[in-house]
């Protein structure tokens, strides 16, 4: 709660006021040291800044010297419509002609036509993955797998039978197809490839299980296919298959259509059978971006150094690291690197050598079709970037150099922890100097107050006298 004061009221002096501004001088100090302390603030504020910029370019520089960025490899199809491909490292560069006469498949079994609403009839369905020999003449149980049986209701209809199926985990699946001759109900193996056929025996409620009607119509096993006749139960549409191909001349067979071990490093995703030709070699797109994205964090650093230490004549104002020599020295050391070059990367010497240039703001300008050029000799331009010399380690590749400095830079000694460690003591100093300042100007105060609150006083009982002094003149007179 404010407190209220007379002083003054016996003087007739504005007392208020003149101790008001007594204490405004003697605060002087601190408003001068709060304002060097926000400078230090913005200039601590500024440092992080650059640090992050710096850790942006280091770890950009370091994919530049890391072997396996070098090392990345493309794979391109000659008919990406027949397959896709994809190379990983381990990939062996060259050209593979692939023949595929056959794409792995998944048996699919389809019914006879029913209503929608239609009971199928009771009973069990047990079902079992397995491969059918060639003539369909035996069926040998799928290894670690075992047959499933599913409940079928009286009331069940084929939507029922197939979510009974699907929650069943027997490695099928099943769906009801409908068109102008009513409902079927169609099962097909979850996986592709021979080893993934699959037989199915009907236990039939109403005691024969081979013929087709009730239960044992959704029954389907080839073996009863004898003399060329059609088996009774379900129709097979698709028999399960491998996939069937050749890779320059060596024979494939594959349970699935991504083809992953046959060259190692190179996955090819069978679409369709026919001729093609596969390409693998150095993903020089790939080398050249990670080029391109170190120029962006390069530049990125260049440019927030460059603002926080430049003088607009125009505006007349300073950058927050204005005159700051730790600023511009980590300038000048970046730009040194930049322009020194390396000799280790054979034809190629100098950045300007693959199409990075250097302005005179100390930028890197790219010359795309230069870059893209120089990809053609991507050996040279590793060496460029990432050699190293071990007679003379100021003649190692660029991003070797560039690394290096940024982690000296923002080492625990590094100038950047340095210059900001610091600013953070002088800023720690000036607020205790603050503290005291804010003290000794309440004390002031305090004084001051009590010297002018006594004065008042004084003042008050000679006004008194006086007054008391005319009236007996008066009297007398």
């Amino acid at each position: 709660m404010a407190s209220i004061t007379s002083t003054g009221l016996g003087s007739g002096l504005n007392v208020e006021d003149i101790v008001s501004k007594l204490v405004s001088l003697e605060k002087q100090p601190i408003t001068e040291l709060q304002t060097r302390t926000d400078t230090l603030k913005t200039q601590i504020s500024a440092y992080g800044k650059i640090q992050s910029a710096f850790s942006a370019m280091r770890d950009a520089a370091s994919k530049l010297t890391t072997p396996s960025s070098w090392a990345a490899l493309t794979a391109t199809s000659s008919d990406t419509t027949m397959a896709t491909v994809t190379a990983s490292t381990g990939s062996g560069a060259g050209s593979y002609a692939i023949s595929v006469a056959n794409l792995a498949a998944a048996q699919s079994l389809s019914s006879k036509a029913y209503s929608s609403t239609a009971a199928v009839g009771a009973g069990s369905l047990t079902i079992e993955l397995g491969q059918w020999s060639a003539d369909d003449s035996t069926f040998t149980g799928k290894a670690g797998t075992s047959p499933v049986s599913v409940t079928i209701g009286a009331g069940d209809n084929l939507s029922t039978v197939r979510d009974k199926i699907n929650s069943s985990g027997a490695g099928v699946l099943a769906s009801v197809v409908t068109d102008a001759s009513g409902s079927r109900l169609v099962i097909r193996s979850k996986d592709t490839g021979i080893e993934n056929g699959f037989r199915i025996t009907a236990a039939d409620a109403d005691g024969n299980n081979t013929d087709s009607d009730g239960l044992s119509a959704l029954a389907y096993d080839a073996t009863a296919n004898t003399g060329g006749s059609t088996p009774p139960g379900m129709t097979r549409n698709i028999a399960a298959v491998n996939a069937s191909l050749s890779i320059n001349g060596m024979s494939i067979s594959s349970a699935t259509n991504n083809i992953e071990s046959a060259v190692d490093g190179l996955s090819i995703n069978l679409l369709k059978k026919g001729d093609l030709t596969v390409t693998v070699g150095q993903d020089k797109d790939a080398v050249k971006k990670l080029v391109t994205d170190f120029v962006t964090s390069y530049n990125s650093l260049m440019t927030m150094l460059r603002d926080n230490t430049k003088y607009d004549d125009s505006s007349k104002s300073a950058g927050a690291l204005q005159g700051d020599s730790t600023a511009v020295g980590l300038q000048g050391q970046l730009r040194n690197i930049t322009a020194a070059g390396s000799t280790l990367g054979g034809s190629f010497s100098r950045l300007a050598d693959i199409g990075l240039n250097i302005g005179a703001n100390g930028l890197i300008t790219v010359d795309n079709a230069k870059l893209t050029s120089a990809m053609g000799k991507i050996s040279d331009v590793k060496q460029l970037f990432m050699g190293i010399d071990n007679a003379n380690p100021d003649n190692n590749g660029i991003a070797q150099r560039w690394r290096k400095l940024a982690d000296q830079v923002m080492g625990v000694d590094g100038a950047i922890t340095t210059r900001t460690n610091g600013l953070q003591t002088r800023v720690t100093a000036n607020n205790k100097r603050t503290d005291e300042l804010t003290d000794r100007a309440a004390a002031y105060e305090k004084r001051v107050r009590a010297q002018y609150t006594a004065l008042d006083t004084q003042m008050a009982k000679l006004n008194d006298m006086s007054s008391y002094v005319s009236k007996i003149t008066s009297m007398l007179g």
